[in-house]
């Protein structure tokens, strides 16, 4: 199945991403997180998004597409993909119908107050990328991931006025996906629900498994 997870930055996709790609045997793709090592790594596709990344603004298309493209083409995906962060305007969407089918957009339905409130206290592994929460989601020992004990930290692009100004972004720029996918009888809308496992239920029974 190739799937898109859509919806404003702390409706819960990156979470629901690991669920489905467990459930799916398909790899979960986020954008977001390839940048993130991107810039970690110094790459030039690092430097080229890092004050995009970091201001909270959105990566020109050029260089998500670029990025995607590659990704869908490894071996991995030739059965499916789950993908996080992509598309996030109408351009990226045609440009991806015209390389690959998509079955089913994910639309993940959250207030921006509710979002504020998550985004605030998340916490995520700067070396594996997993993702956790002060309320929703604990580690086993405080402050530390339970995949590989590093410390975890506060992303710059979730402090309180860079996730105002992507909330902002997105609604702008993002939020006509859902009026794009729609059309095409591809988008099914999914509340975002507080206990991630109720999430998880909707999202299967929306797709039918």
């Amino acid at each position: 199945m190739r799937l898109i997870l859509l919806g404003a930055p702390g409706s819960g996709k990156g979470t629901q991403a690991e669920h489905l790609s467990k459930r799916l045997n398909a790899p979960a793709i986020s954008t977001g997180q390839m940048l993130r090592e991107a810039i970690a790594a110094g790459s030039e596709l690092g430097k080229a998004a890092k004050g995009y990344v970091e201001s909270g603004g959105l990566v020109p298309d050029e260089i998500i597409i670029n990025l995607i493209k590659v990704r869908i083409d490894e071996s991995d995906c030739k059965d499916g993909f789950i993908l996080d962060g992509f598309p996030r305007t109408v351009i990226q969407a045609e440009v991806l119908d015209s390389a690959v089918g998509i079955d089913v957009v994910l639309s993940f339905e959250i207030a921006d107050e509710e979002i504020m409130q998550r985004m605030c206290g998340r916490r995520v592994c700067p070396k594996c990328g997993m993702s956790y929460h002060n309320e929703y989601r604990k580690p086993t020992k405080d402050g530390t991931c339970d995949e590989c004990t590093t410390a975890l930290i506060r992303r710059v692009d979730d402090e309180p006025e860079t996730v105002r100004v992507r909330l902002s972004t997105y609604h702008e720029n993002t939020a006509s996906l859902k009026e794009y996918y729609e059309k095409i009888g591809k988008l099914k809308r999914v509340k975002s629900c507080d206990k991630i496992e109720d999430t998880t239920a909707a999202c299967l029974a929306v797709l039918g498994l």
